[in-house]
């Protein structure tokens, strides 16, 4: 098992980067969440996983370990395969995948493209004890958040700002204080809009 890559970056797309190490040349394959993470730096190293199949060997990257974490839990739900989790994490943060796993939102999963409900449901069946024991969730904070989160995204709603919009910005604000009430929340909120 490759654990990670350290070496130069020769390539950088949004699917994938090809990086050089020891005069070999690998073709990883990445989200968009870790594409953005990369900046164009001479050398860089990706945490890595590698899939074997009959047919192919294929090496996926992740700029943190947490993403590649995520991304294992991802593969083990039936049904869900390497492109199908990484396209979650290409539209969510690991962050977001996780919060929406624990807290059992089954309407942030079914937002990515390509998963139905059916699968959605899967998803936090299969992995929410595993999130909420892994990363030392507490449920009681966690429906907390989601209840403030709600607040003030039917809030923002009704000040008249389409929801796909606010979602992504509380849960950025959300991401750098999980601990902030429903008013600072819309204050932030409408500081990012």
């Amino acid at each position: 098992m490759i654990h990670h890559l350290k070496g130069k970056l020769v390539e950088k797309n949004p699917t994938y980067v090809i990086i050089e190490c020891g005069g070999v040349g690998y073709f990883v394959n990445i989200s968009l969440h870790t594409f953005s993470k990369i900046q164009d730096e001479e050398h860089i190293r990706l945490f890595t996983h590698l899939q074997i199949k009959e047919d192919a060997h294929t090496l996926f990257g992740f700029s943190e370990k947490s993403e590649r974490e995520i991304f294992r839990l991802l593969l083990s739900v039936s049904g869900i395969g390497s492109s199908t989790a990484r396209t979650m994490l290409s539209s969510l943060s690991p962050l977001q995948v996780r919060d929406a796993i624990a807290g059992g939102d089954t309407a942030t999963i079914q937002g990515v493209k390509g998963i139905g409900v059916k699968t959605a449901q899967r998803v936090i069946l299969d992995l929410r004890d595993k999130v909420l024991k892994i990363y030392d969730i507490d449920e009681v904070s966690l429906s907390s958040n989601n209840t403030n989160k709600e607040e003030a995204l039917s809030a923002l709603e009704v000040l008249g700002f389409p929801r796909r919009q606010v979602e992504k910005v509380v849960d950025k604000v959300l991401q750098q204080d999980a601990s902030l009430n429903v008013e600072n929340i819309i204050k932030l909120a409408l500081k990012n809009l």
